[in-house]
């Protein structure tokens, strides 16, 4: 009777009980600031300041630093010091910067190659903020041969491996029953070490961002986010199996491969990327398995050779678009969401596969703790644990 009563109200009527509250609402919020009921408790203390350094650049002009301001209000950079020595400045935009807001910090200092600096800015009010510069080498400039250069480390951390591992395709079918649960068993193991490895960057970054961010809060809420959307698309039309799931675990660790090129553009913007040919080699090791797990599930049937090369650029493919991003525009906000995306988008992968792994078998309740399914989930998770260690510097 009520649900009766509620649908036959008039379209005008229901607008005026949506508008009413939101109108008493904005006439509460102005008349709160017009009252300011805090103002008896202000005893002069200043306000509440806050300034997160999000990026650095050496060049021949000194030294320019992106800064964010986080407090409770407007605050001014009255002095900067480099190495305990003031020196002048020039901020763009000029003024205050209020909450939220980012600036460029220009500072005309003769910094030394190989050398470390500190940087500490003063505000008008007296509070001091340190940055340090720990390896003063100069940033690279985002020319056409830096790109090319970042788009081929990009293919070679992120598209060789991936079509390397795609390669053991034909010697991957034809297994029996305990073959295939330990390759569905392995892609997950592999895919478990990329969610816990991803999480964990992903905080880390997050730390280092500014505080309005809520850094941590974001990380989780993205990653629920991003894991509860792709679960909706991917049981849209049923359970994925097969091709379509082979192309979600592309797509889960094409958005891994993002987050790992933006750290990496990040460093080659910062001029501290250390990509030797032994680190170079270490991330190729470490991404082969990832063309293995994507084989994994197309096993039972025969897909065309234009599959394996759409897969290869799926999955691999996002490690030149962030480098790229990443050495032109890196925050450690914007690098921590991603990371927080890929994350739920590699779970929820985790989740299909185990899934798939489960139907494929008569005893559902009992295959998860198989002798081929546990072996082939362990050795997914050493495998990316061992040759994790020859990429952390």
């Amino acid at each position: 009777m009520s649900d009766q009563i509620q649908s036959a109200r008039p379209p005008l009527v229901r607008l005026l009980l949506v508008l009413l509250p939101l109108a008493a609402m904005l006439a509460s919020f102005v008349w709160i600031a017009s009252l300011d009921p805090l103002r008896s408790f202000n005893n002069g203390a200043p306000p509440v300041e806050a300034l997160t350094v999000e990026r650095t650049i050496l060049d021949e002009t000194g030294i320019q630093v992106l800064v964010r301001a986080g407090g409770s209000e407007a605050m001014v950079i009255a002095q900067v010091a480099v190495d305990d020595a003031y020196w002048s400045f020039t901020q763009e935009p000029a003024g205050p910067i209020a909450r939220a807001d980012s600036v460029w910090l220009r500072i005309p200092y003769p910094w030394l190659l190989g050398e470390a600096h500190r940087v500490a800015m003063v505000s008008n009010t007296g509070t001091v903020f340190e940055h340090e510069i720990a390896v003063a080498v100069p940033t690279p400039k985002p020319d056409a041969g830096q790109l090319r250069l970042q788009a081929l480390v990009g293919a070679i951390v992120g598209l060789l491996p991936v079509a390397l591992g795609l390669m053991f395709y034909p010697a991957m079918r034809g297994v029996g029953r305990g073959g295939m649960n330990f390759q569905l068993a392995l892609t997950v193991g592999l895919l478990a070490f990329l969610l816990i490895d991803m999480t964990s960057e992903a905080l880390e970054l997050a730390a280092e961002a500014a505080a309005l961010f809520q850094g941590s809060a974001m990380v989780w809420l993205a990653g629920l986010a991003s894991f509860l959307l792709l679960m909706a698309i991917g049981r849209w039309r049923g359970t994925p199996e097969g091709l379509a799931l082979a192309f979600y675990i592309a797509l889960g660790i094409g958005l891994h491969n993002f987050g790992e090129g933006l750290a990496i553009g990040g460093a080659f913007a910062a001029g501290s990327a250390g990509l030797g040919t032994f680190l170079v080699l270490g991330f190729a090791l470490h991404n082969v398995t990832e063309g293995i797990g994507i084989a994994a599930p197309m096993l039972r049937v025969r897909p065309p050779l234009w599959t394996f090369a759409a897969l290869t650029l799926l999955a691999g493919g996002p490690a030149v678009l962030g480098m790229w991003a990443g050495s032109l525009a890196y925050a450690p906000q914007w690098s921590a969401l991603a990371l927080a995306v890929g994350a739920g988008a590699i779970l929820q992968v985790m989740v299909e596969v185990t899934a798939y792994l489960m139907r494929q078998n008569n005893d559902r309740q009992f295959v998860l703790f198989a002798p081929a399914v546990l072996g082939g989930f362990l050795a997914g998770l050493a495998f990316m644990y061992a040759t994790a260690a020859l990429i952390k510097v």
